[in-house]
């Protein structure tokens, strides 16, 4: 089982968030797809060998709303100069 998080764009309203979770936990190979309105963040369990991230972002892209895979940074590097 692999865990994800995906960013869920076009969402106006919890029942939103509710029927993009029912259609990926509908998806055979998901195990779970909890959606957070106010973050706009769906955590996603799956099995990649029964369902692709293409798959799931179709099925996101038919109810209606866009997905992308969150990009997390691991560091971050900002020089600051001309202090003293």
């Amino acid at each position: 089982m692999k865990s994800k998080i995906m960013i869920i764009d076009k969402m106006s309203c919890a029942a939103c968030a509710r029927a993009a979770e029912k259609a990926v936990n509908k998806l055979e190979g998901v195990s779970e797809a909890s959606v957070n309105f106010a973050t706009s963040k769906m955590n996603l369990v799956y099995d990649e060998e029964k369902v692709t991230i293409e798959n799931i972002k179709e099925v996101i892209k038919k109810a209606g709303f866009e997905a992308r895979e969150e990009m997390i940074a691991k560091e971050v590097l900002i020089p600051i100069g001309g202090m003293t």
